[in-house]
């Protein structure tokens, strides 16, 4: 941007000498943004006001941090910073030209704010008039802008720079998600043929291989041909591109990502992804209906083909008129390009109370308290995301009587319909690769991360994460000794399975997928889909029985046996969050969603799953670990990754797998982690994600070599009556501190399973204490093992009955966790509500059947 079309111009206030005397004793705290500084002209740090709000916005001219009217005055009180940059858009209605219409289109020079525009305007009615003010606190003195004789050069050209500065959500290195897509040149002017062809809602194939996944439709002529592995990471020959070679046909989406919302648009000629605005038409064309994903053909409605049976229009509620929910609570937000899942999420969590007093409730405390930068502060940035939802502020209904008197008045004043949490996704996926992409994620996943870092960011007396904690009583036997252990650990959601072979309608689910191999050979549209109906009751009863344990080591036998192992709850949570493992792996090693209907109930009584710790006439298991057995060759990395130690449970290897993460990496995290499970493995995937080894094959420690061979198994305590070095040098690759190690292992008689249990319940190192090594005194009783070991007050949960309701749960429509949509309906006021991205509604149809993660709150006694 030239800064002649930025200050060319306009009329001097004052004399150049006034300027400068005036801006002399600020000139030390005005910096010009440099290449890589973020400067925040379009969002504020505490709240979404923007320069379309009523208010502008105001742009530290040293921190360059953008503020909204409401909290300038606290950023000057902190920082003392006097000078700011004062940005405001207006929307004026254009003025008429001789022949009664308005003005032809032209460049608007006074347009130089890099934001989005109201897609709701008539662009041939209104325009968009950009205004930039010097402001110097605290007598709020103001500056208009162009001023460029006036003004001294150093404020010139920081002004400049300022206008200037591109998006700070733009790519700042190659792991950054934050690239804002540009609309594709040929979007406007994209040709389609009229070729009659027609895209079927499924069963697509490349029409040059037979691939079937990885697939792009041509927008021009309606191919359906593969991608390369590097347009998303899956595997194809190419023949999207080749085609583009021959044809010169510039932009095709990816099958599998359309949405109300959007879809995944590549421009072979611009050689990136890009956007389409007008993908809605040009997918109407081939006959893809972006809000109700289903084809018409022949002109027919949906009405007169068949009843609606695709996930995404029952998700959805499509084709039902729905009511818009406006205020406190119906506030909807914007899809940044496959966020759906962070939204989901987070209307659920900030649906829930102890939530809302967290951050809501201790709103003024925690932005009084932020750091210098607040957008890199948790706990702010919650806060605002909380405000934004629950205050009403954003989701206001239009009122078609202010609107006429605002059009008379040559200025309109949009109103504001929902939150764009894109400063909020910034700060939460830094250094989460997984979450700092554009691609679809987990929403389970996802959760699991926000917990983390609720757990990691102390807001008060209170941890809202603790509504979800429960303790898992975990009962393992030897299947040929007849000896059990207890063990219990803690756990945030029930990972219910699907009981596929307790379907109650199996005929028809035969019929179906007869139809539908008929139809894919004859290249027929598919049969009008079948869903397996699973009674709740089955995946219930699926969960409590016994699961074998993969390479169980019996300390009773001293040798692998046959083991099985139970999961009852030690407690009940406030929350429960209950996720239906929908998803599973192909052939190919993509996740692949399970297409069911579970009948799940509104009322949910578990009682009966609760823990009964060690029985009468039970036998313990000896407490010995497993043997380490040590290869020839210690430095023969292949021998190493194929000894028999590798003791690891495949089941927790595909649980976080399923999640996104590297194989070998899923295999380390479970066998540095002892077993322990999923859970406490995807702790250590968090804590370990960033080093350079991260997905490299597993290799065991060569404790050979800082041991001696008379220490070589676990449970030797050496001379010194210290852990042994073998034992401490294994908690130590895993992340911890020395000292940590030290003091678990003796308060868990050098038992390196109770050990991590007991770091993992103990987050903060404590000083060596005569209770904490005379612990293993309490063994005897089973159900107190946990608690006696996470010291006096035990780990944080909140205890209570098993009986639950249902107010809450998130779906998802697609093929698997790598594709799709996920939408969030919330029981409020007495009325289900479905918040699907920015539009919130009164639901008329909540879809409970086909829901993935489902919020229960606990029936009060």
């Amino acid at each position: 941007m030239q800064r002649a079309a930025l200050f060319g111009g306009g009329d001097a206030q004052m004399a150049a000498g006034d300027l400068g005397e005036l801006l002399v004793p600020y000139m030390p705290t005005i910096r010009v943004p440099k290449s890589g500084d973020r400067v925040y002209k379009t969002e504020c740090a505490f709240s979404y006001d923007s320069p379309d709000s009523e208010g502008g916005l105001y742009v530290c001219m040293n921190t360059f941090l953008g503020f909204g009217r409401e909290h300038v005055e606290r950023h000057y009180r902190k920082t003392g910073q006097c000078v700011y940059l004062h940005l405001k858009r207006r929307v004026i209605e254009k003025v008429p030209g001789a022949s009664g219409g308005a003005l032809p289109k032209r460049r608007n020079s006074k347009l130089f704010l890099d934001l989005e525009t109201n897609s709701e305007l008539n662009s041939d009615d209104f325009e968009y008039e950009d205004e930039a003010k010097l402001v110097i606190f605290p007598d709020h003195y103001e500056i208009s802008l162009p001023n460029i004789e006036e003004l001294p050069a150093l404020v010139t050209i920081a002004c400049d720079a300022f206008l200037s500065a591109k998006s700070p959500y733009r790519k700042q290195d190659p792991d950054s998600w934050e690239e804002e897509l540009q609309a594709s040149k040929h979007a406007k002017t994209l040709v389609q043929l009229d070729n009659g062809v027609r895209i079927p809602p499924s069963g697509w194939k490349c029409s040059k291989c037979d691939l079937r996944e990885n697939l792009w439709l041509n927008l021009t002529d309606g191919s359906v041909l593969c991608g390369k592995w590097f347009f998303d990471g899956c595997g194809g020959n190419g023949h999207a591109m080749e085609h583009y070679k021959e044809t010169g046909y510039p932009l095709a989406v990816k099958l599998g990502t359309i949405t109300p919302d959007g879809a995944d648009v590549y421009s072979f000629d611009e050689e990136e992804p890009v956007l389409d605005p007008h993908l809605a038409k040009h997918l109407a064309h081939f006959g893809i209906d972006m809000l109700q994903m289903q084809v018409t053909e022949n002109g027919l409605g949906d009405n007169d083909i068949k009843p609606r049976v695709s996930e995404w229009e029952v998700m959805q509620e499509a084709g039902v008129k729905l009511k818009p929910m406006y205020g406190p609570g119906y506030t909807g937000m914007k899809n940044l390009g496959n966020s759906c899942y962070l939204n989901a999420v987070m209307q659920a969590i900030f649906s829930i109370p102890e939530f809302q007093r967290a951050y809501v409730g201790n709103l003024a405390r925690i932005f009084d308290y932020s750091p210098l930068d607040p957008t890199q502060d948790f706990n702010t940035q919650m806060a605002k995301l909380g405000h934004g939802l629950l205050s009403g502020q954003y989701s206001k209904p239009p009122v078609k009587s202010e609107l006429i008197e605002q059009v008379m008045k040559e200025e309109h004043k949009p109103q504001h319909n929902g939150i764009s949490p894109r400063m909020f996704k910034a700060f939460i996926s830094k250094g989460y690769p997984e979450f700092s992409s554009n691609r679809q994620q987990d929403a389970q996943e996802f959760l699991l991360h926000l917990i983390n870092l609720v757990e990691r960011n102390p807001v008060g007396s209170e941890n809202p994460s603790d509504v979800f904690r429960f303790l898992v009583e975990e009962r393992t036997q030897c299947c040929q000794s007849r000896k059990v252990r207890y063990t219990e650990r803690v756990d945030y959601i029930m990972q219910l399975p699907v009981a596929m072979e307790a379907a109650t309608n199996k005929d028809e689910l035969i019929a179906y997928e007869l139809k539908r191999r008929e139809a894919e050979a004859a290249r027929r549209p598919p049969p009008e889909l079948v869903r397996a109906k699973i009674p709740f009751s089955a995946c219930l009863q699926a969960f409590s029985e016994p699961n074998n344990v993969e390479d169980f080591w019996s300390s009773a036998l001293q040798a692998k046996s046959a083991g099985v192992k139970t999961s009852r709850f030690a407690s009940f949570p406030e929350y429960l969050v209950v996720q239906i493992k929908k998803f599973t792996f192909g052939l190919d090693w993509i996740p692949k969603k399970l297409d069911v209907s579970i009948d799940m109930p509104d009322f949910l009584d578990i009682s009966h799953l609760r823990a009964r710790g060690l029985q009468p006439g039970e036998e313990e298991l000896p407490d010995i670990a497993p043997p380490i057995i040590i290869p020839d060759d210690p430095k023969d990395r292949m021998m190493n990754h194929f000894v028999e130690s590798l003791d690891i449970n495949e089941s927790s290897v595909m649980q976080l797998a399923e999640m996104g993460f590297p194989l070998e990496a899923c295999r380390k995290a479970v066998y540095y982690t002892g077993n322990l499970g999923a859970e406490v493995a995807f702790n250590w995937i968090i804590a370990h994600m960033e080093e350079p080894d991260f997905a490299e094959p597993l290799v065991i420690p060569a404790f050979g070599e800082v041991a001696s061979s008379g220490a070589a198994e676990f449970g030797a305590v050496g001379l010194d009556n210290q852990p042994p070095e073998e034992m401490v040098a294994i908690i130590i690759s895993m992340g911890f501190q020395r000292n940590l190690a030290i003091q678990a292992l003796k308060a868990t008689n050098n038992n390196l399973e109770r050990a991590l249990e007991w770091i993992f319940s103990h987050p903060e190192p404590e000083e060596e204490s005569e209770p904490a090594l005379n612990m293993m005194d309490m063994e005897n009783d089973a159900n107190a093992n946990v608690l006696a070991e996470a010291g006096s007050e035990g780990p944080r949960i909140k205890d209570g009955s098993g009986r639950y309701e249902l107010f809450g749960f998130i779906s998802h429509m697609g093929t698997s966790t790598m594709s799709g949509h996920y939408v969030c309906h919330l029981r409020k006021e007495g009325r289900w509500v479905i918040y699907n991205d920015l539009r919130v509604c009164a639901s008329e149809r909540p879809p409970k059947d086909l829901g993935y993660i489902y919020f229960y709150h606990r029936i009060p006694s």
